[in-house]
């Protein structure tokens, strides 16, 4: 089964797709008093936020489906 779907609906699906998954980032940096996804993985890394280990995790998942959804889009 094939479907077609419109080049400007494709793009508005992974904007908004993109933008929940900014907002999940920067939630968890909030949570965390930090600026940069770096930072924040290397803090949790070296146990400077104790506890952090899941949004760790979140976090770096979040990274790989944004960095794949802006590669989708530029594709496109």
């Amino acid at each position: 089964m094939t479907t077609e779907l419109e080049k400007e609906t494709a793009m508005d699906l992974i904007r908004y797709k993109l933008r929940d998954i900014q907002n999940m980032i920067e939630d968890i940096l909030n949570r965390w008093n930090e600026v940069s996804n770096e930072q924040f993985l290397e803090n949790a890394r070296n146990g400077h936020h104790i506890n952090a280990e899941n949004d760790a995790i979140d976090l770096r998942q979040l990274i790989v489906e944004e960095e794949t959804l802006n590669q989708l889009l530029g594709s496109i």
